[in-house]
């Protein structure tokens, strides 16, 4: 591959995430909107399921203290590409450049946990349907 294959491949796996963060963070507001507007597709089965999977799975990486796959991947797709990647979490670097925000990673760690217990709460408040 080019390199400009590789920066491509990178760029494409920065828009999945971004694409990802979105649907959880998003997911959980329309969730709990739609809760408080009678909207019945906010309790598909399907939906809520991969849902609260997506936040788990961040949350777990978070308290292992792994970064995500996708970060790793764009990250080397980006050396090979012979660009300087950042370090660290996608969410710390990216909260980082938006807000100019450092935080610890526990910090992250916190907030992804929180957020995850957000989306489990609703699992209950906001039921899904089978």
């Amino acid at each position: 591959m080019t390199d400009t294959a590789y920066l491509i491949a990178a760029d494409l796996l920065l828009m999945l995430h971004v694409l990802v963060v979105l649907f959880v963070v998003l997911g959980q507001l329309l969730i709990m909107f739609g809760a408080w507007r009678g909207w019945q597709w906010v309790r598909h089965g399907g939906f809520r399921f991969f849902h609260l999977l997506a936040i788990l799975v961040v949350a777990l990486q978070a308290w292992l203290g792994r970064l995500c796959p996708l970060t790793v991947w764009e990250m080397a797709l980006r050396e090979k590409a012979g660009e300087v990647s950042y370090g660290g979490s996608f969410i710390a670097y990216w909260l980082g450049q938006l807000i100019y925000y450092q935080a610890p990673s526990w910090v992250f760690t916190l907030i992804y946990s929180l957020f995850a217990l957000l989306v489990l709460l609703s699992w209950f408040y906001v039921k899904p349907k089978r």
